[in-house]
């Protein structure tokens, strides 16, 4: 998700709730604790130089249980940033604390913010030797042209 994304969603909420991948919410206590840019600059293992931006955002599960940001609030954050910062539209990349600081990519159902588990890959493939992905194909009953089962009979 972009920050114009999440501005044009907060400027309809009612409420700013988010969600883990497995379910769980995010305390309705959270606090958003920075709002930044967090720049990458970095070598692939294909030798390739790389420049990431994100806009960051820090959630933190205080213990003052009164607590509730409105959607108006992170909003004004948000443009406060831009302005401050300089912020482009970037994609938002959220800092949260489970067992560990984990980061993670924004989503919406509609209802709630989504924190979308993120995933490392191979970013140089081709001049890493990474094995391509098998395609999986279902095994059929030549004959018949019926896809073979368990019990079926035809393997």
């Amino acid at each position: 998700m972009k920050l114009s994304e999440i501005k044009e969603i907060l400027a309809k909420a009612e409420a700013v709730n988010f969600k883990l991948e497995n379910g769980s919410s995010v305390p309705e206590h959270f606090h958003v604790t920075e709002v930044g840019v967090i720049t990458k600059d970095f070598i692939d293992c294909g030798g390739t130089v790389r420049h990431e931006q994100v806009a960051n955002f820090q959630l933190w599960d205080a213990d003052d249980y009164e607590h509730r940001l409105k959607a108006g609030k992170l909003l004004h954050i948000i443009s406060l940033s831009e302005k401050v910062l300089g912020m482009k539209d970037l994609e938002i990349e959220v800092e949260y604390q489970a067992q560990t600081i984990g980061r993670y990519d924004l989503g919406y159902d509609g209802e709630n913010f989504l924190l979308m588990n993120k995933k490392t890959a191979c970013l140089a493939p081709d001049k890493c030797s990474v094995p391509a992905e098998k395609q999986k194909i279902e095994m059929i009953n030549l004959a018949s042209g019926q896809t073979c089962t368990p019990g079926g009979g035809c393997c």
